[in-house]
């Protein structure tokens, strides 16, 4: 590799992107001539519509050939040279495709750019991962693909499809996609039971006194602490939450305790509760009390609720009310009212018991470890391995490499159902062990010199008996 890279020293990377993503559905347009009418969504639009056509009957025809082979789970993707497509049926005969170009090196020979594409890169299961995301997050705002039939049809469909993928599509991140992806799991605030009593009686009280309140989360730090929503729902607002919502809000965060405390209303105990969603300014009798729909529970009693986010300091809580509820300027003056000086005392307690606990267990220090923990049960995730976080991406501080061997090691032990443990020798003085556990991944990544396996494995179980307690009971 060496010598390959001193002879072209113009060596670029160029990190996967997304060439294109469909959605059809192969019953709307069974004739000949019909075929434009299977095509729900296409990106890029500005396609010539023939070879949409064409790239949609290409899947078309993938998918009822493997079919054959597998009845039951029909291809989740397609390898080639140049790119890599993923296939995700969400709903009976709706698709999803997602095109992915391969990573590529370019080149110089001859004063002429020469493109290799890196056809084995790309991991199929953070890439499907990221598709079926694509689709929970669609869902949460806007129900499923066939309530949308229901309410208007094929035309109501496409503008809903037009209006969400549109701006979703550019929040994809394709090259910093990894493991945590396909986890999609939920970092969890750690708490000492006092606090956590105290954060349980203030939702107790908030449900009680705002009685419209349906399921009530509560986050601190970008972290979950409570939630009452079933999990698959709190996954992906969670998401919502951390990659778009808080990110978005930051600013006036960070002005913190210095900035002036507003107290407009006399008698207003002074806090800094303010609305995440929803009306701007309290005070102006015109403002809007418009709060973003959501969708929950949508395989049983599919419940559509507005969601009202509202923020003190590092807390923030969401309220899910009814949507045949519309909330009114004064329930919303009644909230703040309410929630803004409790959540905000609240909000004191945590900080305070936190620094408390980082005082007692030492200093925020480059972790020893580097590791990423999941818990398949209650979604729990936890990684030192991005400590680098951009506002709306967190992102991996080791080499790619390894964050594919990670990778790999997960997609074997999708395969199994027990429990096991693989250890990975990877390139210079690096190794990576992967343990599961009893519905618990753990991966490690170490980087000791002249160390063997049985010191490698030795290190791993400090690392359980100080980090979890030594809930991995393999050896």
């Amino acid at each position: 590799m060496a010598a390959a890279a001193g002879a072209a020293g113009q060596e670029k990377q160029l990190a996967p992107t997304l060439l294109s993503f469909f959605i059809y559905n192969p019953k709307l347009g069974p004739k000949e001539g019909e075929e434009e009418k299977k095509i729900l969504f296409y990106h890029p639009n500005e396609v010539e519509k023939n070879e949409k056509i064409r790239n949609v009957g290409l899947c078309e025809a993938i998918v009822q050939f493997t079919r054959t082979f597998s009845p039951t789970k029909p291809a989740k993707s397609l390898h080639t040279q140049k790119n890599r497509q993923f296939f995700h049926e969400p709903e009976e005969n709706f698709w999803m495709v997602m095109v992915v170009r391969n990573p590529i090196i370019e080149k110089h020979k001859d004063g002429k750019p020469v493109y290799e594409y890196q056809e084995e890169e790309l991991l199929d299961k953070v890439y499907s991962s990221v598709l079926q995301q694509c689709y929970s997050m669609y869902k949460l705002f806007n129900g499923t693909f066939l309530k949308a039939m229901e309410d208007g049809g094929v035309k109501v469909l496409k503008e809903r499809l037009e209006k969400f993928f549109h701006r979703y599509l550019q929040t994809l991140h394709l090259q910093s996609c990894d493991l945590l992806d396909v986890f999609c799991g939920i970092s969890f605030f750690p708490l000492d039971k006092m606090t956590y009593l105290k954060i349980q009686s203030f939702i107790n009280r908030m449900e009680e006194s705002l009685n419209i309140v349906k399921y009530t989360a509560f986050l601190y730090n970008d972290q979950l602490i409570w939630s009452g929503l079933e999990q698959d729902d709190m996954r992906i607002l969670y998401k919502y939450l951390t990659t778009s919502l808080f990110p978005r809000h930051m600013e006036p965060e960070l002005a913190g305790r210095d900035s002036p405390i507003r107290a407009e209303m006399p008698g207003n105990l002074q806090h800094y509760g303010r609305f995440l969603t929803g009306p701007l300014n309290l005070n102006d009798p015109e403002t809007k009390c418009r709060f973003p729909k959501i969708f929950v529970n949508t395989d049983d009693t599919y419940e559509e609720l507005h969601l009202i986010v509202y923020k003190a300091m590092s807390a923030a809580v969401c309220f899910m009310i009814d949507a045949s509820i519309p909330p009114t300027l004064e329930f919303c003056r009644k909230l703040d009212s309410i929630v803004g000086p409790q959540l905000t005392v609240l909000a004191s307690d945590i900080c305070e018991q936190y620094n408390i606990n980082k005082r007692i267990s030492g200093a925020e220090k480059e972790p020893q470890f580097k590791f990423i923990y999941f818990n398949h049960m209650n979604l729990a995730e936890k990684s030192t391995i991005h400590m680098r976080k951009t506002p709306s991406v967190s992102l991996a501080s080791v080499h790619p490499d390894l964050m594919k061997i990670l990778g790999d090691i997960n997609s074997d032990f999708s395969r199994v159902d027990e429990d096991e443990e693989i250890i990975v020798k990877a390139m210079s003085d690096y190794w990576v062990v992967g343990k599961k556990s009893d519905q618990r991944e753990l991966y490690v990544i170490l980087n000791q010199k002249n160390v063997n396996l049985i010191e490698v494995n030795e290190e791993v179980k400090k690392l359980c008996a100080t980090q979890f307690n030594n809930i991995f009971f393999l050896d």
